[in-house]
């Protein structure tokens, strides 16, 4: 189930948000880099650009999803292993 901090009222169309960070491909999110490991990010945190939020596999290769910019992420949007396509919203930074 998508992570929504709280207080956080985002529309139904998320991919709009200014904030929103889209998928680069089509392919299988991953919220920490192998399984039982850390998640790379959590609603709340800060990121810095260039920083790993979630890596999405494509063709067996992971491939890192990184902040464009620092920022507060305030929504991740989808579950681990969760499908997802090419300019599908992943992240809402603030």
């Amino acid at each position: 189930m998508p992570t929504i901090g709280e207080g956080t009222a985002l529309g139904a169309d998320t991919a709009s948000h200014p904030g929103a960070v889209p998928s680069p491909m089509v392919g299988t999110a991953y919220l920490s880099p192998e399984p039982g490991s850390p998640v790379f990010i959590k609603v709340g945190d800060t990121v810095t650009e260039g920083q790993t939020m979630l890596v999405v596999e494509a063709m067996k290769t992971f491939n890192p999803i990184p902040a464009p910019r620092a920022g507060k992420v305030i929504a991740i949007l989808v579950t681990d292993a969760q499908p997802v396509e090419y300019g599908e919203p992943l992240v809402i930074l603030e």
